[in-house]
């Protein structure tokens, strides 16, 4: 809850101000470490690392007169006849280019900034320039735009009563350039959402801009008044037509973006209000990954859905069938006539022809291109269904920022959510068998005022905006999971990890095997970490040995040997280990029907071995006896005696000291340097204690393993099975993690 963020100093707050409102422009400008935002009559220049630390703040209100002319003209004077900051762009090294909606009279200008921190510049130049086709007259109109190479792309309306609207491309040296107009095969009735531009080759006279909008179906396109969720595309290097579409878009396609869940009998589940586009780069800046967020615009169902598309589907799509009136109930159907050269929506470029500009374009071509603007097949979403639904609840998601994470066990999409109630999701994305079959989870459920998301990756801190002011906090908060290693484990945040003590901020270089206060903590098992450990207390000088532990690592290929019924394991895993999820064995481990403890299930495992010695093989050896080589075998032996323990230790990699932390006379431990990073494993723990000490180690979690812990002390007598009777009474006591605070600490796995 947003109190207690406030007190744990979660979240950085700026209240805003009395006469401003809508904190919904947003820029980031990393090289002078601020955070660029444009609200009602200001523009504001925050500290990245800490928005209440050395704001600046330009007032920019609509002049008395053209205030006047909106309230003569209907407008309401105090919620519509301000200046709406709406467009904030970088123009230059020096200067930003900056558009409001003046009172209905949409106005833009040149903010300086200085070309570094020190310089401390932040003024409004004097001249200022015709907002129209960049910026809308109305701020309740959605628009969107980019600035590349000073050019300024926009989607937006270029009339006072909202009913013309157009791409508008201009700025730069060229003539300004638009969408057809008043053709409702081309637009009909946009909201913008996005602009990006995404390179089709190495060739940069190639490159596109792609426009992410929603629109009202086209005539016959679809029963009623639906509305349409687009993505659309035109060359950079466009220039108009030569005899038609003179200073009109030559090269304008779109295509139907779908998100939908299929449904029985055919009829899906549509998701058609896009909402938001989050475009996460990859190490090809040809394709990047597209999360879309979308609802549905039904009253009586309501939901909400995220879907991803790959660049390769869409550029399939604008390459397949177009859209084409035909037939007797002259319906849309795939255009099957000649199409002519070069095919139009193709970048005039040395690449794919010998034309230097669409004005020199073949006639055919532009026709073509004006009556033909739509594509007939749509663009399906990875694995064909949503990656994250919601229904049944009482918002509707808004907003999308993602951060890619790298974990112990691979990379994982983190989706932070904002919604329209004003609270924010943060959801981890997890493929089980591949990106097809994904599942999700929450990890936090914030309330936070908020209506718009932007995130700043190097100090991984998020900026949320609303109508009152701009909120910052950081991605992750693993203090919130407590200090014990299961809390943090089964939070399955990827950002976090338990360091041993609690559970901090995860990072990638952290070494695999941490010493602590309990002793070693191996945070991924591997199988060199096989061996046995020892626990020594030095008093006076004298060493005193606590505690030998012998650790196994079972494979998870192997597990299905020993409990046929463990979800996945056995010879079924079919998939490579970055996609193994780590807590998996966990779960299934404490959650399997047959099993109450881990006691039990070494016990298990034990019997095996009893089950094998019995079987001899022809030297005599039983089975199921580890090699000399310390390799694991999923049969485990407690060690008998302390000569065969010796003899164990003196083979390494299985001899491993475990050192209480703080022991003048450790040494540290030698670790294996070719540790590799194998699908997740089982680690099994068995131990001999002096003078019967009975004693349970700690185990802890490992991105890519699991460990177990069984202490067996002293020797087998008659009352070997009440004393087992009495221990597993204890841990039952102890598995339950309502009241262990009053009985025992809890047993991290």
């Amino acid at each position: 809850p947003l109190p207690e963020m406030l007190d744990t100093s979660n979240l950085i707050t700026f209240n805003g101000l009395a006469n401003s409102s809508s904190y919904d422009a947003f820029l980031l400008d990393e090289e002078r470490g601020r955070l660029l935002v444009g609200a009602e009559d200001h523009i504001f220049s925050f500290d990245l690392v800490n928005i209440n630390r050395d704001h600046k703040m330009i007032a920019w209100p609509a002049t008395p007169s053209k205030r006047d002319e909106c309230k003569w003209a209907g407008k309401d004077l105090g919620k519509e006849c301000s200046n709406f900051i709406r467009v904030l762009q970088p123009y230059n090294q020096t200067h930003l280019y900056i558009c409001g909606t003046g009172a209905f009279h949409p106005i833009c200008a040149y903010l300086e900034m200085g070309k570094r921190a020190e310089d401390n510049i932040f003024r409004l130049a004097s001249h200022f320039e015709n907002g129209r086709g960049k910026s809308p007259y109305d701020p309740k109109m959605l628009s969107a735009s980019l600035l590349i190479d000073g050019e300024l792309y926009s989607g937006t309306s270029a009339d006072f009563m909202g009913r013309d609207f157009a791409i508008f491309r201009t700025l730069g040296d060229h003539h300004p350039i638009r969408t057809e107009q008043h053709d409702s095969r081309w637009l009909n009735d946009p909201r913008f959402i996005g602009v990006h531009l995404i390179p089709e080759s190495d060739n940069p006279e190639d490159d596109k801009i792609f426009l992410f909008f929603k629109e009202n179906a086209m005539d016959g396109e679809h029963t009623g008044k639906a509305t349409i969720a687009r993505i659309g595309q035109l060359c950079k290097n466009d220039m108009g037509g030569h005899r038609s579409l003179v200073n009109k878009w030559t090269t304008f396609l779109k295509a139907r973006l779908m998100c939908s869940v299929p449904g029985v009998n055919g009829i899906d589940t549509h998701f058609d209000e896009l909402q938001d586009v989050f475009l996460m780069s990859s190490k090809d800046p040809k394709n990047p990954v597209i999360y879309a967020v979308f609802t549905t615009s039904s009253n009586i169902f309501k939901g909400s859905a995220v879907c991803m598309y790959n660049m390769a589907d869409i550029r399939r799509v604008f390459l397949g069938p177009y859209a084409h009136r035909d037939g007797p109930n002259y319906q849309w159907v795939p255009f099957q006539g000649r199409v002519p050269y070069p095919r139009p929506g193709t970048c005039p470029s040395k690449t794919f022809g010998g034309f230097d500009s669409t004005k020199d374009l073949p006639d055919d071509v532009i026709t073509f291109a004006r009556g033909h603007p739509a594509m007939y097949n749509p663009v399906h979403p990875i694995g064909g269904r949503p990656i994250m639904v919601r229904t049944d609840v009482d918002y509707q998601f808004s907003q999308l920022v993602v951060d890619r994470v790298e974990a112990e066990d691979g990379q994982y999409d983190v989706m932070f959510i904002g919604t329209d109630v004003g609270t924010v999701l943060k959801v981890v994305t997890i493929p089980r068998e591949s990106w097809h079959d994904l599942e999700e989870v929450v990890v936090n459920n914030n309330l936070i005022f908020t209506s718009l998301l932007f995130f700043w990756l190097p100090q991984q801190q998020l900026y949320l905006g609303s109508a009152l002011g701009v909120s910052q906090m950081s991605l992750h908060r693993c203090e919130v999971y407590g200090k014990a290693c299961a809390e943090c484990c089964l939070a399955r945040d990827p950002y976090c990890a338990w360091d041993g003590a609690e559970c901090s901020r995860y990072f990638p270089t952290a070494k695999r095997v941490l010493r602590t206060d309990q002793g070693l903590l191996i945070r991924s098992l591997a199988q060199p970490d096989t061996g046995i450990y020892h626990c020594q207390a030095v008093e006076h000088g004298f060493i005193q040995p606590l505690l030998r532990l012998n650790l196994q690592v079972i494979p998870t290929q192997r597990l299905g040997d020993i409990l046929p019924g463990l979800p996945g394991a056995g010879g079924s895993v079919g998939h490579s280990a970055k996609h193994r999820v780590w807590y998996r064995d966990f779960l299934s481990l404490l959650d399997h029907p047959e099993l109450n403890s881990v006691e039990e299930f070494c016990d298990r495992v034990w019997k095996k071995e009893r089950k094998q010695k019995r079987v001899k093989t022809p030297n005599g050896n039983s089975q199921g006896k580890p090699d000399a080589t310390g390799s694991s075998n999923p049969v485990i032996r407690p060690k008998a005696s302390a000569p065969n323990a010796q003899k164990q230790q003196a083979s390494p990699p299985q001899s491993r000291p475990w050192l209480q932390a703080g022991d003048p006379t450790a040494e540290e431990p030698a670790q294996s340097q070719n540790t590799q990073k194998a699908q997740s494993n089982l680690g099994i723990l068995s131990s001999q204690a002096p003078k019967n000490n009975q004693k349970t180690q700690n185990g802890q979690k490992g991105q890519g393993g699991l460990a177990g812990s069984q202490v067996a002390g002293g020797s087998r007598a008659s009352s070997q099975h009440a004393n087992k009777w009495r221990r597993m009474q204890e841990n039952k006591k102890g598995r339950n993690r309502r009241t262990h605070e009053l009985q025992r600490p809890p047993r991290s796995v």
